[in-house]
Order: C-alpha cells, then sequence, then structure tokens
C-alpha cells in the first residue's frame, strides 16, 4: 500500500510566549507524517526573547513523542516514516536580528530554518507590504540575504513589499519562498503577491505557499474553495512544481480577533474591514489532498503541492545546526 504524501505546514503561529501550549500542533498529526515550520518571533521581539522562546518549545517538543524538532530535510523524512510531526521554526521578521548578522547563525543553531528580513512596514532591511512607497532592498537587506545564503536559511518574501520582494529573487542565490501568501490577481489585497513576483520566486528554483488568511483569499473567505482558487492560479502561473500550502493559522485566534476588534486604530482597514478574521483551521489543511484528487490533478502533482516542493527547497537550502 503506497504511503501517503508528506503533509508541508510552512507557517503558523502559536502564542509568542516560551509557556505556550506546543501540544496544540498535534493537530496536524496524519498518516504519513507532517512537517510544521511555527513562527517564534517577529518586529516586537529581541534576540533573547528568541531565544527563550525556542528553548522552551524545543525542550518540550523533544519530551512528546509525537513530535521531533529537525534541522534537515533527512530528520523530516525520518520522522514522516514514524508518522510523526517535524517541526522546526521561522522568524517573521529581522528585527530580533539586532543588527547584527552573526545572530543568523544563532537563530539557525536553535532551529530557525527560515527568515522574512521585513513585516508589513520598513525596516532595516527593506520595504513592507502597507509602505505607502517601496523603496526596495537596503545595503544591510543585501547582506542579511547573503548570510542566510551562507548559513543555510531560507529567504522568505511574505510580508515584504513588492520592490523588496522581486530585489530577493535578484539577491539571493538559492532558492527563496513566499510561505505564507495569495495572488493578487485573484484576490487584490496588500498582503498578496504580484504575478510578476511568484514567477521570480520560482526562477530562483523557489516555492509560493497559499495562505489559508481570509481576508487575503477573499472577502473573509476562508474556505477550501478560496485557497484553491489561489492555488489553481498559482499552478497555472509557475508550474505545480513552484507551489505549496501554508496556513498562517493563528493557534490563539480568539485573542487576536479581541485585539483587533478592540484596538482597530492599530490595524490598516484591509485588515479590520470584515470583522473578526477567519482562517484556514489545521484540520481543514489535512483535506487539501483529496480536494486535488476531486479536482482531477494527479498524485505526483498532490504529492508535490501538499508537501514535494518544500522539502526540496529544505534538501537543498538547509543546513544542519551546530548543536
Amino acid at each position: 500500500m503506497t504511503r501517503p504524501p508528506l503533509l508541508w505546514e510552512q507557517h503558523c503561529c502559536l502564542p509568542l510566549t516560551p509557556q505556550a501550549d506546543v501540544g496544540q500542533l498535534a493537530r496536524y498529526a496524519r498518516p504519513g507524517g507532517a512537517f510544521v515550520s511555527v513562527n517564534v518571533g517577529y518586529a516586537p521581539h529581541s534576540a533573547d526573547d528568541v531565544h527563550a522562546i525556542t528553548r522552551s518549545w524545543r525542550d518540550r517538543l523533544d519530551a512528546d513523542p509525537r513530535f521531533t524538532p529537525v534541522a534537515t530535510a533527512a530528520d523530516v523524512d525520518r520522522a514522516a516514516a514514524h508518522d510523526q510531526i517535524a517541526i522546526a521554526f521561522d522568524l517573521e521578521d529581522s528585527a530580533p536580528l539586532q543588527g547584527r548578522l552573526e545572530l543568523v547563525q544563532a537563530f539557525h543553531d536553535a532551529g530557525v530554518r527560515t527568515l522574512l528580513p521585513t513585516y508589513n512596514t520598513r525596516n532595516a532591511a527593506g520595504g513592507g507590504c502597507l509602505d505607502a512607497v517601496d523603496e526596495g532592498l537596503t545595503s544591510y537587506g543585501h547582506q542579511l540575504v547573503a548570510q542566510m545564503n551562507r548559513v543555510g536559511m531560507v529567504v522568505d518574501g511574505s510580508h515584504c513589499g513588492r520592490r523588496t520582494g522581486l530585489e530577493l529573487s535578484e539577491a539571493t542565490s538559492r532558492p527563496m519562498v513566499y510561505s505564507h501568501s495569495c495572488l493578487a490577481p485573484v484576490w487584490e489585497h496588500p498582503r498578496n503577491i504580484t504575478d510578476e513576483q511568484a514567477l521570480a520566486c520560482a526562477a530562483t528554483g523557489g516555492v509560493v505557499g497559499i495562505t489559508g488568511v481570509g481576508i487575503f483569499l477573499g472577502p473573509n473567505d476562508a474556505s477550501l474553495q478560496a485557497l484553491l482558487r489561489h492555488l489553481e492560479h498559482a499552478v497555472e502561473l509557475v508550474g505545480p512544481e513552484h507551489v505549496g500550502v501554508s496556513t498562517d493559522y493563528p493557534f490563539d485566534v480568539e485573542d487576536f480577533n479581541a485585539e483587533l476588534t478592540s484596538n482597530p486604530h492599530l490595524f490598516p482597514e484591509c485588515y479590520t474591514g470584515w470583522g473578526p478574521i477567519d482562517f484556514v483551521t489545521p484540520e481543514e489543511l489535512l483535506t487539501v489532498g483529496s480536494a486535488l484528487r476531486g479536482r482531477g490533478y494527479p498524485q505526483e502533482v498532490v504529492r508535490a503541492v501538499l508537501g514535494g516542493n518544500f522539502r526540496r527547497i529544505a534538501r537543498g537550502g538547509w543546513t544542519a545546526s551546530r548543536r
């Protein structure tokens, strides 16, 4: 009997505290195994914050037989062979580096395998997707990309401005990703990427991960059908070998939406205009493979989109931690 294909969830979010319930990640359990990249920090966090989170989470993940913290693609394969959930980390902004490029290696050693240079608004590395004008990747941003390429950490254009995203594609010597982004031609939103960005990412050998956030999929439409519309556009545009899935699911979704409701002045109208934000859940993500098969996609395409493409990036771009 053929084993089910690996599921690769390239970005989701636990509450960003050392005490967060990592057991919530068991919602990705499935035959064939799963890989999950979990965010460990973004713009407000210091390097010490990130290290406190990664130490606490990794200790508890190590102690739970449902999970395997991983450093290489081979580690993911071994975990999947036992139907375990392989875990690595991502940083959703370069601000926790505090301008210190040597911390790329330190975060890599702590389990971070993907990093976004910017988060929504301009920082030392480049422009964000919510900036009125994106001035592109900075000199520091170019140095950051080069350091990530050397260390073995994947460059991620999600949340970056459109010019900055295109310049990331030019700057990187390894495949890049848009870990959790939808397509602007399907639904125009500042967080969604253009066809030009998707094609430039694919030209690096990279992958666009279609995300499950309702306001990025459509008018707060977190349905499987909405996700499939973006996915099918991406497959037609860049080919099935450059497309993946990544929900951006927040396990503290009620707290997130309470903050959105209580402080709408802190968020742009393109986030607050539909009320509480809906998300594709981990349980719904587990049904994407059968939905693709139901639409006539062959098994090799289903296998690639569910996890094979992101696994290829890991196999070629990750390196083992110095632990």
